[in-house]
């Protein structure tokens, strides 16, 4: 007898479901509900669409129901809204939301894949207005892009610096908006660590995005919002990118166990406490791999993997479930970043002893015309040397280098391993040793104490309380910037001018990107000197770090000169 099989929802949990099913069972019937218009599209995508990217509206669709019966056999009701689920009758209520009907349907399995919703804060005056919009499905993008060019709109605020805040105002800037970008926490792009993420700050403001942090909105209106500070910012039209919470209604009605983190509770093979019910996608808590807790994750591809172990379960086929780590990438105008496992803030959360490396390579070969440098930081456990997470910033391929430290988390691989790996190497795509091979013997240096190191948000601190820096590049880079106490005693005169450095005190150094100070720091342990310091992330790092706040607070500089080349 074939299977009934009913979903709710469809994007990329709900319709890699349908069509898995369909691959494994053609004598199944298989339903999809989608409230909205489309049964699948690219959410991923809704943002390029603000800036042109995407030119079409109707490109976001990836299928509609015509293409589903056609291709698949599968059955796609759009507009229909699953109001209830009655679990004794294995049955769910159905409402058309264009007729008013309300009509029952029966399963053999049902597919919970209802997703996230965009937070609206109704502590913020006015966040209803028609003015207001959040960005969820194609109905959303269109219609914040239709009153944007309806009402030639200029000035617009996007609230939230999360990925899709970020997104969002990176395309309505290319599309030459005045774009103000407001975050409540201290920093964008939480998965970033806070020295990293001050790049992409800096990008932002370079680009002309208004970055305000540390500020949240309080009142929004039909010209401005007004900021908990008081501050007042010209906006006609305003992006709520705040965050979003599992759709979960429909499983608390039905007396779905709901998990500690208040997404749907599922088993390794997505089960629900119901033995006939799944779950996928945005609304279930997930298990990190990684801090041994649960979360959630509302991305693309981890409710694909999960939309096919549901699947194949209900077909009695085995399913590994790796957990989740958190892999995602993000394009800040000219840079791309991207991230893996668990940055600082997350391991200590989870009470991981922990250490990093902070590398500033070349992408490529410098021989070559685009070649540019990529900042990478890797955590990794100590004292084992397991790999936890990375971070990469850039213009080349970082997305290259983070899915290699991802593959590696979960592979259980460490230091020794990234050491070794054999990586693709021409020079018009790489080094020989690349970014995550140098990362790698960084890290090992550190974990065999064979040098010690200072992280650039210490910078400020030694600087003010007159440590003795010395800083070993050569006279010419030193003059275009430098730290205001450091000394200069470039690399390559060092040795004749050993009897400069002090063995009686702490002695910090650094470089361009921190690799000739750390040649330094072993030249002159092996002269004696025991209480030596390689900065991480060396002057390039320094600026950065420094810039943002810099700019904003307009506090005394550290460095006479920013330079970023």
């Amino acid at each position: 007898m074939s299977k009934r099989i009913l979903i709710v929802g469809g994007v990329a949990g709900g319709a890699s479901v349908a069509t898995r099913v369909r691959r494994l069972d053609e004598s199944a019937e298989i339903i999809i509900f989608e409230r909205g218009p489309d049964v699948s599209f690219s959410n991923c995508s809704l943002p390029f669409y603000l800036s042109g990217i995407v030119d079409n509206s109707e490109a976001l669709v990836l299928m509609n129901p015509q293409k589903f019966k056609k291709q698949y056999n599968i059955e796609a009701r759009t507009n229909s809204e699953v109001i209830k689920i009655k679990r004794a009758e294995k049955k769910i209520v159905i409402k058309n939301l264009l007729t008013g009907e309300e009509y029952e349907e029966a399963y053999d399995k049902l597919v919970l894949s209802p997703g996230a919703r965009p937070v609206r804060p109704k502590s913020i005056e006015g966040v209803d207005g028609s003015n207001v919009f959040t960005v969820r499905n194609v109905i959303d993008i269109k219609n914040l892009k239709d009153y944007i060019d309806n009402h030639h709109i200029q000035d617009i605020v996007v609230v939230g610096g999360g990925f899709i805040g970020v997104e969002v105002a990176e395309n309505l800037r290319l599309a030459g908006k005045n774009v103000s970008l407001i975050e409540a926490q201290g920093q964008i792009l939480c998965p970033f660590d806070y020295d990293m993420v001050q790049i992409l700050q800096k990008e932002m403001l370079d680009k002309g995005v208004n970055l305000i942090l540390n500020d949240g909105v309080k009142r929004i209106n039909e010209a401005f919002v007004e900021l908990q500070s008081g501050k007042i910012i010209k906006a006609k039209a305003v992006v709520l990118a705040i965050g979003v919470t599992p759709e979960v209604s429909l499983a608390k009605e039905a007396g779905l166990e709901i998990g500690e983190t208040g997404a749907i509770k599922v088993d390794h093979n997505y089960l629900t406490s119901d033995k006939d019910i799944y779950a996928v996608g945005d609304a279930i808590e997930v298990y990190h791999r990684l801090t041994h807790k649960k979360t959630r994750l509302p991305l693309a591809g981890p409710a694909q993997r999960q939309a096919r172990a549901a699947a194949d379960h209900i077909y009695n086929i085995p399913h590994r479930n790796n957990g989740v780590i958190g892999t995602s990438i993000v394009r800040v105008f000219d840079l791309g970043a991207a991230v893996t496992g668990l940055n600082e803030k997350t391991a200590k959360e989870a009470g991981i002893s922990y250490d990093f490396v902070y590398v500033i390579p070349k992408d490529k070969v410098g021989l070559m015309p685009d070649s540019y440098p990529i900042h990478f930081k890797l955590i990794y456990e100590y004292p084992t040397g397991k790999i936890l997470g990375a971070q990469a910033i850039g213009k080349g391929n970082v997305d290259k280098r983070i899915d290699v430290i991802a593959t590696l988390i979960l592979m259980g691989g460490t230091l020794e391993d990234l050491k070794e790996l054999e990586l693709s190497y021409a020079p018009l795509y790489g080094t020989a040793r690349d970014v995550v091979n140098q990362a790698a013997l960084v890290g090992l240096n550190l974990l065999n104490g064979y040098f010690k190191q200072v992280p650039v948000s210490k910078v400020r601190e030694l600087v003010e309380t007159g440590a003795f820096i010395v800083d070993v590049r050569e006279r010419t880079e030193y003059e275009r910037g430098h730290l205001i106490n450091a000394v200069n005693i470039p690399i390559s005169e060092l040795r004749d001018r050993i009897d400069e450095v002090p063995k009686d005190r702490p002695v910090y150094i650094h470089c361009r990107s921190a690799q000739r100070s750390y040649n330094a720091v072993m030249l002159l342990q092996n002269l004696g000197y025991e209480n030596v310091y390689n900065i991480s992330g060396s002057y390039l790092g320094i600026c950065y770090y420094e810039y943002f706040q810099d700019q904003v607070t307009g506090r005394e500089k550290i460095v006479t000169e920013y330079n970023f080349s």
